[in-house]
């Protein structure tokens, strides 16, 4: 698979995913998020809760169970921290979801994918 087409169907997974989240009753703040620490796919609140959120868009459903590794949480979480000032307010749960994309498959969610010191 050629890089557009990588980045082609990475877009499509991260629309997938905020409609997925839109449908769980989460409101999306922003999506594609890039700060010198790394990049957040997207931005979501849920009442006092905001999570920053990693797609992961793969061919199969048996790949998704390699799609994410602490090295690439540890990314995100690096971005989150730098993000989080602008998208959280005082007593906000902030956390790291992920979430697992596959064609015919649906979404897997990882609710509090990254714990601190992890």
């Amino acid at each position: 698979m050629s890089r557009q087409e990588a980045e082609r169907k990475g877009r499509r997974g991260e629309n997938l995913a905020a409609w997925y989240l839109w449908l769980l009753g989460w409101r999306i703040l922003a999506k594609r998020q890039r700060i010198g620490a790394g990049e957040v796919d997207i931005i979501a609140r849920k009442g006092r809760c905001v999570a920053f959120v990693e797609v992961k868009w793969r061919s199969t459903g048996a790949a998704l169970d390699n799609a994410i590794d602490a090295r690439r949480l540890r990314r995100v979480a690096r971005a989150a921290e730098a993000l989080s000032a602008r998208y959280a307010k005082p007593g906000d749960d902030v956390r790291i979801d992920v979430i697992l994309i596959a064609p015919g498959h649906w979404p897997r969610r990882i609710a509090n994918a990254w714990q601190p010191g992890a």
